[in-house]
């Protein structure tokens, strides 16, 4: 019995990946749809920049979204596809009627605050799992958020 996917990696491990990985496709969706929401109900002084702002950080989550899937598809195997899903598995909840530039601000920070964790366990368990890619895309992404969070936090303060 074949143990190993046609990338080489170990198929159990591999699996428990992809379950940590739509878990993760998930809460990039919510994160998401709360930073479209912020986008399209900002009010106030800051409406310019903040506009902006969140539709720079919606559009570097929705490709993050497409490549965790691809990633769940390259390691063999198949990401969450529907809404219902996504709600019921994400770690990060829907935020509504938000239209507060330091409110939507905090929560996306909240929901970095979540998904850098979440990335941080993967990048261990890929580690484990001897997963260089999935390791890599999880760093990458880990870095470029520590520096977002720095600087969310700086404009709020």
């Amino acid at each position: 019995m074949n143990t190993t996917n046609s990338i080489g990696l170990d198929n159990q491990k591999s699996q428990s990946l992809v379950t940590s990985l739509n878990t993760l496709l998930s809460s990039y969706q919510i994160q998401y749809m709360n930073a479209r929401g912020f986008h399209w109900n900002i009010k106030g002084r800051n409406f310019f920049e903040l506009h902006l702002k969140f539709e720079e950080i919606y559009n570097l989550l929705l490709e993050k979204v497409d490549e965790i899937a691809e990633r769940i598809l390259t390691i063999e195997g198949k990401p969450l596809h529907a809404f219902s899903d996504y709600l019921e598995t994400s770690k990060i909840t829907e935020a509504k009627n938000i239209s507060d530039g330091a409110d939507a601000l905090n929560n996306l920070l909240a929901g970095y605050k979540v998904l850098i964790a979440m990335q941080r366990d993967i990048l261990e368990q890929a580690g484990d799992a001897q997963d260089e890619g999935t390791a890599a895309l999880m760093s990458d992404y880990i870095k470029e958020q520590e520096k977002l969070v720095w600087m969310l936090k700086a404009y709020l303060n």
